[in-house]
């Protein structure tokens, strides 16, 4: 096994069959404690799961942290400035670290916080509507950075020598690479172990690696090759920022979040001891996927706080700009949107809330939930803030530096628009999370029948397959005729959020069918119709956010109004669905598989004829030979200062 330059079978010469192997022994496959989302897919509303919802335990600190943390960034923190400059002070970082913000989750005993899910939410709410270059730093740090996987499957030791560092210094969070995205079975960068054992040395590159410019702390994927004594694969490592031979060899800029350090990090022959191993060698991939199942409310948390804003923005200029006689928000065509955003903005923090509490209470497999909230809340709060621009006009695309110059409100409609887009990418685009949430949602139908559209099963297993199957389809099947949602009765205690439960509840036995049927139609080619799992996933996120709305709705420290945009939103939703329901089998799917495969081919070229482009040459993915850095090193150092506020 070489390094990243090599290009090995540890590279780039992986088939389709070693990818899905690679993912699917990385995924946790136990179902251990209840889960709704589960429920929800295999066409059982179990909406005891989530009603009563778990309490949000009142904590003294945490309202008093939220309090300090609201403090500094009204007195401290200019959000336009870190725009312009694209650039976080030290001096916020450094107040940031003084008031305990980079340890909200760490328990007390390694000198955090200690929060809960739900506190730790509602700071980043709050610092994303200051600027959402804060809440990145902020979440990278501690949803996918050191903290997390250490708390999760560290030792003791490693937890007593780089959790109360976490405090106050920053980690990052390195696994991707300039070839290597979604499909880890392709990752290059090496972590060689010493013939005594007491020590690896790490070669690759890391791309896109948020914090990474600033970090004291690296989490690092890398492989280890197979020997004697030495199980080999994706392993993951704590690694010292500064260590010898790591290099930032370039800051990236995006399109939004112009505060976030995140760059290209070099690790060449860097030495790691041993002890700086989390896990066991090969389970670096497990230790990730989990670290990033549990760390994915972070964005849903942020977009909600985005979506609130929108609403204030909405309301405020819709009931102030007028046109042909009246308010524009009295027209219908802007109420409409208007309508959209409140109803949308109250379904995503009921998402975040009611995800929160259950990853609080931790009595639930949440896998799905979280990677629901992740997938919906980023794709509606982007379209959220696209309404907001359109309602604001030319003022919606104008900057909130260019506005106030001429003397109006300096509204950052248009950044919010461009600082959202990257979260349906971050931490697994929608496309891979409706393909994770697909796998996840057919597990039972793959653990009792899967051999039997597994073309390598031989007959015997194929008949013991045949046989669990029959059972268990045998007791499934008749659920999925009737149910509560056909009981004009049925969820009355719900007043007028009833209806919509129980739609939800014969969506959810229509979702299971129609993924029953797929399975029944393309078995094992299933897997390749990823427009049709994608839509049975979106429907389910759409059922799950009905059902927190309706849950969080009635809770004892809504106002009853909460009441009125949950049966919006629900509205709203059910329209959304349907039409996706329809979708499933009324679609264009074919034609454009077909379409794409000529366009890849080039029977179109003489279509992108006559224009110019601006694109700066250079190949489509960067080279990434093995060896020392040739470039300056870009890494930012912000020097400690003060103590954390308890």
């Amino acid at each position: 096994m070489t390094t990243v330059g090599s290009q090995s079978v540890s590279g780039t010469q992986v088939d389709a069959q070693q990818a899905r192997q690679v993912a699917e022994e990385a995924r946790e496959s136990r179902w251990d404690r209840p889960s709704f989302g589960k429920e929800l897919f295999l066409g059982r509303l179990r909406i005891d799961l989530i009603d009563p919802l778990p309490e949000a335990e009142p904590s003294v600190g945490g309202e008093a942290f939220l309090e300090r943390l609201r403090e500094f960034c009204e007195a401290k923190v200019d959000g336009q400035q870190i725009e312009r400059d694209a650039w976080i002070p030290d001096e916020v970082i450094n107040g940031l670290k003084d008031i305990g913000a980079f340890g909200i989750k760490i328990p007390r005993e390694y000198g955090g916080l200690g929060l809960p899910a739900v506190y730790y939410h509602r700071a980043l709410m709050l610092v994303t509507t200051v600027n959402p270059s804060i809440g990145a730093l902020l979440s990278a740090h501690q949803s996918v950075g050191v903290p997390q996987p250490v708390q999760l499957f560290g030792t003791e030791r490693q937890k007593q020598k780089f959790l109360p560092r976490c405090v106050r210094e920053i980690t990052a969070f390195l696994l991707t690479e300039p070839d290597v995205g979604s499909d880890p079975a392709r990752l290059a960068a090496s972590a060689v172990p010493s013939e005594d054992g007491q020590r690896y040395t790490l070669n690759g590159v890391k791309l896109w690696t948020t914090n990474g410019v600033l970090a004291d702390l690296l989490v690092v994927m890398a492989r280890v090759p197979e020997s004697e004594g030495h199980r080999g694969g994706i392993t993951a490592f704590v690694v010292e920022g500064a260590a010898e031979g790591v290099t930032v060899e370039h800051r990236n800029a995006f399109l939004g979040l112009r505060g976030i350090e995140n760059g290209v990090t070099r690790l060449h022959n860097v030495v790691v001891p041993a002890e700086n191993r989390i896990g066991r060698e090969g389970d670096g991939l497990k230790i990730a996927l989990t670290t990033l199942n549990t760390g994915r409310l972070s964005l849903p948390a942020m977009c909600a706080a985005a979506a609130r804003w929108c609403l204030r923005i909405a309301r405020g200029w819709s009931s102030q700009r007028v046109q042909w006689g009246r308010p524009i928000g009295e027209h219908e065509a802007i109420a409409s949107k208007v309508s959209f955003i409140a109803a949308t903005a109250f379904a995503l923090e009921a998402v975040v809330e009611v995800s929160g509490r259950l990853a609080d209470a931790d009595r639930h497999d949440i896998r799905i939930e979280a990677a629901l909230a992740k997938l919906y809340s980023t794709e509606l709060a982007w379209q959220v803030a696209d309404e907001l621009v359109q309602i604001r006009g030319g003022r919606g695309y104008e900057t909130a530096e260019s506005l106030a110059a001429r003397g109006e409100r300096g509204v950052p409609a248009e950044q919010v628009l461009r600082d959202l887009r990257i979260n349906r990418i971050f931490e697994g685009s929608s496309e891979i999370m409706k393909l994770l949430i697909a796998r996840e949602a057919v597990d039972t139908h793959l653990s009792v029948a899967g051999d039997l559209i597994d073309p390598k099963a031989d007959l015997p297993r194929k008949a013991r397959a045949a046989a669990r199957a029959g059972s268990f389809y045998a007791r499934w099947l008749p659920t999925l005729v009737a149910g509560k949602g056909q009981v004009p009765t049925g969820f009355a205690e719900y007043g007028p959020l009833a209806e919509h439960l129980r739609f939800v509840e014969r969506a959810s036995r229509r979702i299971a069918r129609q993924t029953f049927y797929g399975m029944t139609r393309w078995q094992a080619r299933l897997k390749h119709r990823q427009l049709f799992l994608g839509r049975i996933v979106d429907i389910g996120a759409e059922l799950y956010a009905m059902s927190a709305s309706c849950v969080y709705a009635r809770t004892d420290d809504q106002d009853e109004s909460a009441v009125e945009l949950a049966d919006a939103f629900c509205r709203q939703a059910r329209q959304r669905v349907e039409n996706l329901f329809r979708r499933l089998w009324h679609n264009t799917d074919a034609d454009d598989r077909g379409l794409a495969r000529r366009v890849l081919e080039g029977r179109y070229s003489w279509l992108e004829e006559g224009i110019l482009d601006p694109s700066i040459d250079g190949p489509w993915i960067a080279e990434t030979a093995a060896g020392p850095s040739r470039h300056e090193n870009h890494r930012r150092t912000v020097p400690n200062s003060g103590t954390v506020s308890t």
